[in-house]
């Protein structure tokens, strides 16, 4: 079924900032006709429904996707197995399975282990919108407008499949791109997964340090900014740093070793070398910043 073609059952498994804001976003399109939320926080649920993020609530995500057009599974990477296993008996053969998981690989994996028969409907996804909020009360209306999403199809997708994903994302005002798994995992260790490893580490050794009080005490706006990521889900960047693993081990040694010359330009009073390396770091920062500036007016 395309979205042209009538309204939607939207089925949103974890109903947070990224399956709630789609939910969100694909009401006020006019794509989806009912959205049924699934969680395991009755709280959450009922506060979803007040917010008219979702129109229903399940605890049961067998029981939610009998007569799902759509399912988003937007829980943790780590929960994906699980989800998948018990949704897998109860999926309509039309219906399209999509998630919101910050590394596709391991999506892949699951899907053929517990999605076997129904691969030419299923569509990894990757939103790439954020926030260090969670829970219903943080979707938002706009939050993909001219946000990158990026689509991982298995070999068996099908191309209707594929589209209506497209389709869907793009009603969100998302601009839409396709990469490999392998490929989206390599990318994001090294621009999302790394970042967020260097922020939970930084801030976990100033709280270690005896007088990591005082110092907290003194952090201004570079402090702010540098760890703001630091404020994110536990378990979501737990799950995502252990099932990039591989990428992400190889992104550390490549910093390290950045570190390692960074320390010994410092320690010889390399004052030339250390310009040299703040300068081409400004530089491409700059220039990446405009770039995202563009793509984003």
């Amino acid at each position: 079924m395309q979205a042209g073609e009538g309204k939607l059952t939207l089925v949103v498994i974890g109903v947070g900032l990224i399956g709630g804001s789609f939910a969100l976003a694909l009401k006020r399109a006019g794509k989806v006709g009912r959205v049924i939320g699934v969680g395991r926080s009755a709280a959450n649920l009922e506060r979803a429904i007040e917010l008219g993020v979702i129109d229903e609530a399940s605890h049961s995500a067998a029981d939610a996707v009998r007569h799902a057009d759509i399912v988003l599974v937007a829980t943790p990477v780590g929960q994906m197995a699980r989800v998948f296993a018990d949704i897998a008996p109860q999926l309509p053969a039309h219906c399209v399975v999509t998630d919101g998981g910050s590394t596709k690989s391991d999506v892949v994996a699951l899907m053929r282990a517990h999605l076997a028969g129904h691969l030419a409907q299923c569509v990894p996804a990757h939103p790439i919108a954020g926030s260090d909020l969670s829970g219903a009360v943080a979707a938002q209306y706009g939050l993909y407008d001219n946000r990158r999403i990026v689509v991982t199809p298995l070999p068996e997708t099908a191309a209707a499949a594929a589209a209506l994903v497209r389709e869907l994302w793009q009603a969100c005002g998302a601009r839409v791109y396709e990469m490999s798994a392998a490929e989206h995992d390599a990318v994001f260790a090294t621009v999302s997964h790394l970042p967020h490893l260097l922020a939970f580490a930084y801030v976990d050794m100033i709280v270690a340090k005896p007088d990591g009080e005082r110092c907290f005490d003194f952090a201004a706006t570079g402090f702010r900014d540098f760890t703001r990521i630091a404020g994110s889900h536990p378990e979501m960047w737990r799950d995502i740093a252990l099932a990039n693993r591989d990428a992400l081990l190889a992104e550390l040694d490549g910093y390290r070793a950045a570190l390692d010359s960074l320390r010994d330009e410092l320690a010889s009073g390399d004052a030339a070398a250390l310009t040299s390396r703040f300068e081409r770091a400004r530089e491409a920062r700059h220039g990446w910043h405009q770039k995202f500036l563009r793509g984003n007016a």
